[in-house]
Order: structure tokens, then C-alpha cells, then sequence
């Protein structure tokens, strides 16, 4: 039968992480705790006065092999496995000199932050741990018996209870330690087997784990009868995942996932070259724009759609002045994001109390090799990161008029755009600036009516005769079945095309665009994003 208080006697303790570890482990002794230790750890505590036992007087055995073997051995893991209160327990234990332990403190080698940092293969497998997830596993199972802290964040709640219980814990306190300890190894093991399978080049190995860590509980998911909860993996890339919030309410559900989404789509221009800036509304661009100034590529993004832009999410690829803040704050905004800010523009931003500002301190890169993972019934998919840039593909002209430098330069442009707009996607640019956007249709076509109607809607509210689509360019994520799409995007005023091209109907779409004028050029690439 489970019992409900089991007394803490004996505690081993062996962490790569060492904060707190002093002051809990003094904590533990007034508790009349007995201390046992590993290498690194026995010598922290040794050197701060504590009595601690070094784990060889348990096993009788010296630590070998550069420090890999040191706690695999019957006693460490028959005191953490033994049942107590079992009398064929209690009988081994006792012929073979076995003693109880009744906490495990364990945090395990720092494999994630060894990769993150790039060290090589061999320094990667060196901190490989292996007696660590062996101990918190033999623990975890023995929940009823032992408890287990794998995170210094445990230590004040575990002393806490410790003073409460006169020396105990509680059966539902190791229940929830043995839950995070299996979480954790598991994340630990899924951080190898992920880095392994890419260091082989194995795109798709026989099993795919995934881990993370929470980071922030949320009210809601997508809706208010959803639960959420916000995970890191510890990829760093720059992003909501690793920014520092400067200012602002709790980032929701739906926050989240737009703010990426804004933030990756401006990291597509490089701000060596030009500010740019990215307005964006349950995860599509609503205006993306580049500009001398971020103040200037904010004001031309803001014109392609400024009534979706109202509760949006602006993403920058340069620091955020005090200009563009004054500018950006006219307008009801839920998040900021961008690599750094003045210190006039954060408390410019600290005036509206509610709005987020998020500091990245740089921007991901868009050619980055990653993965990226979506859920479905029973099982998920896993797909390489769409890292594919403009740039770098062989643009091929395939209508009898080449498009102009200005024409290439916004077509290019209008690609990067499209590649973070939901498909189908038609995106109209025109001078640097997206003036029509239509995300997430059945049909191609529609979005091209979408795309060309939102940029009859930007030229009223900006006071001008005629649509802003009237001399742009077009591009399309994909290719064209029909010249129905196409030729919806020269009658609202393209005068150009860039589209990956492949259709079975290819020739008629090259004929339609030539009847009409319009230069075209394919890529090769589709930026399919659903």
C-alpha cells in the first residue's frame, strides 16, 4: 500500500548545475539528512564544511573511466529501488550491506548547452550523462518510496515541505517530482537521439522524439475552452521563444503563434540593406514593407491594410526608435518584436500598458536548417524548416518581355512575402511594399480577386484615385492552374509575375501572359504554407 509521508534519512546528491546547491544541502542537514556525494558536487559541499560521504564509501568501489562509472552499482540503485516494507526486499538488503536512500538530488551533464554553444562531436558525447537519467529513472519508478529533484527550482518547495512534514515528504509531492523527472529525461534523450540523426543525415529516422520545457502556463489555448501552455526545446534561434519582454500583459495563445510567425517573415530581409517591417494578423501579413527608415517601412506596411493592422502584431529587422514607436503606437497593436529598442522608445511603448514589447537581440536566420512539427490524429508530421530564399534560385524568364530592374526587384520581394502567407497566396508589391495581399483560399483565383479588392480598399483609405495594385507586381506561392488567375492580376494592374511554375498547363499560362502584356518569371520553388 502507498504511504503517504516517507522520512528523509539519506540523500545523494551529484549536479552539473550547482546553484542553490549549498544552501539546500545545509538546509538538508538540519534536518539530520546524511549526505552522499559524487566527485564535482562531494567537493562543493566538502569545501563549504558540510559532512558529506563520497559515494565510494556506498559502493566500496573508486570512480574509473575519466568519472563514467561511478554510481551504476547495486548499492546506489538497490537503495533508490528497494521497496520498503517488502520483507524479500528488507532480506536482500540486509545480506547485502544495501542502505535506503531516500532523496535523489540529480541534474543531469549539460548536453543541450554543449550542443547550443557548437562544440564538437566529441565534446558532445562526453557530456552524454548516463549514471544521471539511470538514478532519476530508478527513483521516479520508486516514487512511493523516494523522491526525486532533477531542477534547483525545487529546492525552497521540497525544504518547505520538509518543515511542514518534521522531515518528510509526501506521496503526492514524489508522485509530481517523478513526473518532471521522467519529463525531463526524456527531453534529455530526445536532445541526443535529434542531434545524432542529424549528425548521421538522417532526415527521417525510425523514431523522432520531442521534448521541451514549460515556460509559461496560459490562460487558454486558441480559444477559451482550450488549455495551452508554452514549451521551449531549446533551439536558439532568436524568436518568442528566446526574447527578453520588456513591457506588456502576458503573452496569450494566439499571441505566441502570430508574433513567430511576424517575426520570420521580417527576417527574411536583411537589414544590412534596408529596414523593413511586418504587420501581421492571425498568422498572415497584412503589410510587409522596406524603407529607409523602420518609421517609413512601418508607414508603407501600414497602407496596404490598415484595418486588419488593428490589433496586429508589427515585427522589425532593426532596433525600434522612438520615431517608429510614436508611429506604431497610434494604432491598436498587441506586440512589438524586434532584435533591440532605445531606451526613449520602451518607455514611448510603457505608456500603453498593455502592449507587449518583445527584445530578441537579433534576428533568426532564414537559411537556417530546422524542423518544424504539426500535430494530427495519432501521431504528428515532421518536416525540414522552409529555408529556401529567392535569393539564391535561378529565376527564369519565360515570357517575351523580361521584367524591368525595378519589376525584379519588387518581384523578388513579393516572393519572400508570399512564402509566410497561407495558401493560396497572391501577394501585390509594388516599390518595396506588399499593396495587396489574399491568404488561405480554396482557389487560386480568389485570392488574386482577395488580393487585387484589398488593394482597391488600401487607395480609398489612403485618400488616392486608383489602386494600389496599378503598376505592382504579383507573385504567387505556387503555380498557376488556369490563366483565370493570372489574368485577375493583370486586369487589377500587375504588370508582372513570379510564380514557381510546373503546371501541366504551363504554355497557356505563358501565352495569356504574353496576350496580356505581363513579363513572368518561374522559379522552380513552391512556398506552399498551410
Amino acid at each position: 500500500m502507498p504511504v503517504d509521508l516517507r522520512p528523509v534519512a539519506r540523500a545523494l546528491l551529484s549536479v552539473s548545475d550547482k546553484n542553490g546547491l549549498v544552501e539546500f544541502a545545509r538546509a538538508l542537514a538540519t534536518f539530520g539528512v546524511e549526505l552522499v556525494s559524487t566527485g564535482g558536487t562531494r567537493k562543493t559541499l566538502a569545501e563549504a564544511g558540510l559532512a558529506v560521504k563520497d559515494i565510494a564509501d556506498l559502493t566500496h568501489f573508486p570512480e574509473m573511466l575519466d568519472g563514467r562509472l561511478k554510481t551504476l552499482h547495486p548499492k546506489v540503485h538497490g537503495g533508490l529501488l528497494a521497496i520498503r516494507e517488502n520483507p524479500e526486499h528488507e532480506a536482500a538488503m540486509l545480506a547485502h550491506d544495501i542502505r535506503p536512500i531516500d532523496l535523489l538530488v540529480v541534474n543531469l551533464y549539460p548536453f543541450e548547452a554543449t550542443l547550443a554553444k557548437g562544440a564538437p562531436f566529441e565534446e558532445c558525447v562526453e557530456n552524454i550523462d548516463i549514471g544521471g537519467p539511470a538514478m532519476i529513472r530508478a527513483a521516479s519508478k520508486n516514487h512511493n518510496d523516494v523522491a526525486v529533484v532533477v531542477d534547483p527550482e525545487d529546492y525552497a518547495s521540497i525544504l518547505g515541505e520538509l518543515a511542514a512534514t518534521k522531515g518528510a515528504t509526501t506521496l503526492a509531492t514524489r508522485k509530481k517530482l517523478a513526473q518532471k523527472a521522467f519529463a525531463r529525461t526524456a527531453a534529455y534523450d530526445a536532445a541526443i537521439s535529434n542531434w545524432l540523426a542529424s549528425a548521421l543525415g538522417e532526415e527521417t529516422p525510425p523514431w523522432r522524439a520531442v521534448g521541451g520545457k514549460l515556460a509559461q502556463p496560459m490562460r487558454y489555448g486558441e480559444n477559451p475552452h482550450q488549455t495551452a501552455a508554452f514549451y521551449v526545446t531549446g533551439e536558439k534561434r532568436p524568436g518568442v521563444a528566446t526574447a527578453r519582454q520588456a513591457q506588456g500583459k502576458q503573452l496569450s495563445y494566439n499571441n505566441i503563434n502570430d508574433t513567430d510567425a511576424a517575426f520570420e517573415c521580417v527576417a527574411e530581409f536583411d537589414p544590412a540593406r534596408r529596414a523593413a517591417v511586418a504587420i501581421v494578423k492571425h498568422a498572415n501579413p497584412c503589410g510587409v514593407a522596406e524603407g529607409a527608415t523602420i518609421e517609413d517601412a512601418y508607414l508603407k506596411a501600414l497602407r496596404c491594410d490598415p484595418v486588419s493592422a488593428f490589433g496586429g502584431i508589427v515585427a522589425l529587422n532593426r532596433r525600434l526608435d522612438a520615431a517608429s514607436a510614436r508611429r506604431i503606437v497610434e494604432v491598436f497593436t498587441e506586440v512589438i518584436i524586434a532584435p533591440d529598442a532605445d531606451d526613449e522608445a520602451i518607455a514611448i511603448v510603457g505608456a500603453k500598458k498593455n502592449l507587449r514589447l518583445l527584445l530578441t537581440g537579433g534576428l533568426p536566420d532564414p537559411r537556417a536548417p530546422g524542423m518544424t512539427f504539426r500535430s494530427v490524429s495519432g501521431g504528428f508530421l515532421a518536416q525540414s524548416r522552409d529555408n529556401a530564399m529567392v535569393e539564391d534560385m535561378a529565376l527564369n524568364i519565360m515570357t517575351k518581355r523580361a521584367p524591368t530592374e525595378g519589376e525584379l526587384a519588387d518581384l523578388q520581394f513579393a516572393f519572400k512575402v508570399a512564402k509566410h502567407v497561407k495558401s493560396n497566396a497572391i501577394v501585390y508589391a509594388k516599390d518595396g511594399a506588399t499593396v495587396g495581399i489574399g491568404a488561405g483560399q480554396m482557389s487560386r483565383v480568389d485570392s488574386s480577386r482577395i488580393a487585387a479588392h484589398k488593394a482597391g480598399e488600401a487607395a480609398r483609405a489612403a485618400g488616392l484615385g486608383e489602386s494600389l495594385a496599378k503598376g505592382s507586381v504579383v507573385a504567387s506561392d505556387a503555380f498557376f492552374p488556369f490563366p483565370d488567375g493570372l489574368l485577375a492580376a493583370a486586369h487589377a494592374g500587375a504588370t508582372a509575375v513570379i510564380q514557381p511554375g510546373g503546371s501541366v498547363n504551363d504554355k497557356g499560362v505563358i501565352a495569356a501572359a504574353d496576350e496580356a502584356g505581363l513579363a513572368m518569371v518561374f522559379t522552380g520553388v513552391r512556398h506552399f504554407r498551410h
